[in-house]
């Protein structure tokens, strides 16, 4: 355990010094593929600049897509139904090995729903079972809270590639046409594979767990300053028609009925789960969202606490999207296809796929607009070898969530309400990564 500890405190440092943030990195990437086209490919200066300004703004249905995600998973995570249901799982543990595992289990559950709920709802199991098990590992639990970000999110629900390549009009669609979710989120190896990554990182959050005398336990003041969501308190006195309709029941359950009989209809109308795709989901969850807090007062009050985690997305997006516009434009595409072509056979290039997703992740740590860099080159490359389209998709989705277990960016709004820096949770993330990296591996191997 201490060398696991050294080894996380010296990846924590590297990161701090030599990583930039995330804009940095999307500046960065932008003028390493304007000079690819360039050099590589020949294309004229030009072209490289009118291919990059024009395409900010090729993918701003998807960008909204993706920030619908994120704050319709952290608004259904603030409501009392879903509080409730966490304070009773935290009751549930009877040892501190079992809160770790517990913890595992239910944020790989709820990644696979969305990520966004992960996140938020993870964080506050956290709370909840540190204050009723004060003697588990701090840092182990908070690391457990982040395995679905690694493990379970981009093979469920709200996968970013796998739903949007199910959505009638997305920016592929000439290209692929439609694929429906029972070829990739719902196909028999996708099932599976989630499975047994589920089932390995909750053994390995029980395994984890260091003896008594070797625990870091939470202090007491941290778990004071550990917020919570707090509703806005009802008028006194009569209320006017406004203040009656904001704190009253009556328009959110008409508008959660309303969504929940359009959702079912859909299904109904379309092939069952079949129909799922991107919109749907972030409809249904917005629907719930609203159903669920009770009142317009309640829902716009925890809607500001969820638009404050958006800012990656809206200032990210548009830089990857001109990025995508250089690729389209300037040939980039047929030329990197051609390289994973000469490096690939048609049985290793899911693989192979897989792992080079996952070194791009690190680097670029947002599975939707990282497939508008990738989907085109890699698309191009399978369709030379006779690769199905699904199993690339699956290859970027399962490799762009590996590395999330050993990159920053999307712990931050975990750390952040659990008080602790990365470097804190990195070493049993990263032994976490060690042994989830060779299953899956083995299993797009297999798979191709």
């Amino acid at each position: 355990m201490e060398t696991l500890v050294r080894l996380a405190e010296g990846l924590g440092r590297f990161s701090s010094r030599f990583v930039p943030s995330a804009f940095a990195i999307a500046v960065l990437l932008t003028l390493l593929t304007m000079a690819l086209a360039l050099g590589w490919v020949g294309a004229p200066p030009p072209l490289v600049l009118d291919a990059w300004g024009g395409g900010f703004w090729e993918l701003l249905t998807f960008s909204m897509q993706m920030a619908l995600v994120m704050f319709t998973g952290y608004l259904l995570a603030l409501t009392a139904p879903v509080k409730a249901v966490l304070e009773k799982v935290a009751s549930l543990p009877r040892s501190p090995r079992g809160a770790t595992a517990l913890m595992a289990a239910v944020s790989m559950a709820l990644a696979y729903f969305n990520w966004g709920l992960s996140l938020v709802a993870s964080a506050m199991l956290v709370r909840f079972i540190a204050r009723r098990r004060p003697d588990v590992d701090y840092r182990l639990l908070v690391a457990c809270a982040y395995f679905g970000l690694g493990a379970t999110w981009h093979a469920g629900l709200s996968a970013s590639a796998p739903l949007l390549v199910a959505t009638p009009g997305h920016f592929l669609e000439k290209q692929l046409g439609i694929i429906p979710i029972d070829r990739t989120l719902f196909s028999p190896f996708n099932v599976g594979l989630t499975l047994c990554a589920v089932a390995l990182l909750t053994a390995l959050a029980w395994a984890l767990h260091p003896s008594p005398e070797r625990t870091v336990r939470v202090e007491p003041a941290v778990l004071e300053k550990l917020g919570d969501f707090t509703p806005p308190p009802k008028p006194s006195g009569k209320l006017s028609p406004a203040e009656w309709l904001d704190h009253a029941w009556l328009l959110n359950v008409v508008f959660g009925v309303l969504g929940l009989l359009w959702f079912a209809r859909h299904l109904w109308m379309n092939g069952g789960w079949r129909a799922l795709n991107l919109n749907v989901v972030n409809f249904t969850f917005l629907v719930l969202a609203v159903l669920l807090h009770g009142t317009p007062a309640r829902l716009l009050k925890a809607s500001e606490e969820a638009a404050s985690v958006l800012h990656g997305i809206v200032l990210q997006f548009p830089l990857y999207a001109g990025i995508y516009g250089i690729f389209k434009a300037t040939g980039l595409t047929d030329r990197i296809g051609e390289l994973f072509v000469s490096l690939s056979t048609r049985e290793t290039f899911p693989a192979i796929v897989y792992l080079y997703s996952g070194v791009v992740n690190y680097f670029v740590p947002s599975g939707g607009s990282k497939w508008a860099i990738e989907a085109p080159y890699l698309l191009e490359a399978a369709g030379r070898l006779g690769v199905a389209p699904e199993k690339v998709v699956l290859a970027y989705a399962w490799g762009d969530m590996a590395t999330d277990l050993i990159q920053p960016f999307w712990a931050l709004p975990l750390l952040a309400v659990a008080r602790l820096e990365f470097k804190d949770i990195l070493g049993f993330l990263l032994v976490a990564f060690l042994v989830y990296l060779p299953l899956v591996t083995l299993g797009f191997f297999l798979f191709g």
